[in-house]
């Protein structure tokens, strides 16, 4: 495809046509050059096609359109969970350690809807990098917005070792909930009102 610069909704639009003629994954970098646009552009129209649909899956290789392709390489869950800033590295590692990987985070903010990021931390060294990043000072968790309160999505290769990581997360009293489905909320219109 010959790059040119599309904005807003006819960008989105071209990029689910993407996603629905691929085969496979299709990394945020292709996207981003494709469609003559950063690869922050990109996470942020990602970020907003996945609050309107839930067929949209971030993925290590790209994003995908869920039952398109075969991405899961295991078994995936939602875990609902609440912790301090200082406390993040213990978490990922503990679902890192017992062979989890954590494919995003997102919050249900009661006023902007659902906000969402892809991680896909897997390794020690996607923690160390990801724990970099936060330290230094270009932003805040997305946690911080709702109290600590978040979600992630945890894909291992079955369901003992979710069964694993959420005994894990419930010692160390980050568990909340394990959910089986999460509500996408959507940001309220206020134009409506």
């Amino acid at each position: 495809m010959e790059q040119k610069k599309l904005i807003g909704e006819e960008r989105r639009n071209e990029i689910l046509k993407i996603l629905s003629e691929s085969t496979e994954a299709v990394p945020g970098s292709k996207l981003a050059k494709t469609l003559g646009v950063s690869r922050q552009v990109i996470v942020t129209d990602m970020a907003l096609l996945r609050a309107e649909r839930n067929d949209i899956i971030a993925t290590n290789s790209g994003y995908v359109i869920s039952g398109k392709t075969e991405v899961a390489k295991g078994e995936r869950r939602v875990f609902k969970v609440s912790h301090t800033d200082e406390q993040i590295e213990t978490e990922l590692s503990a679902i890192v350690d017992l062979g989890g990987t954590i494919l995003d985070v997102f919050i249900e903010h009661k006023v902007y809807g659902t906000i969402s990021a892809p991680l896909n931390i897997s390794s020690k060294r996607d923690i160390q990098n990801f724990i970099a990043d936060l330290k230094s000072g270009v932003s805040t968790p997305l946690k911080n917005i709702t109290g600590n309160y978040h979600y992630h999505t945890i894909e291992a290769k079955n369901s003992k070792v979710l069964d694993e990581i959420a005994d894990a997360l419930q010692k160390k009293g980050f568990l909340i909930e394990v959910c089986d489905s999460v509500a996408t909320y959507r940001a309220k219109d206020y134009s409506t009102m």
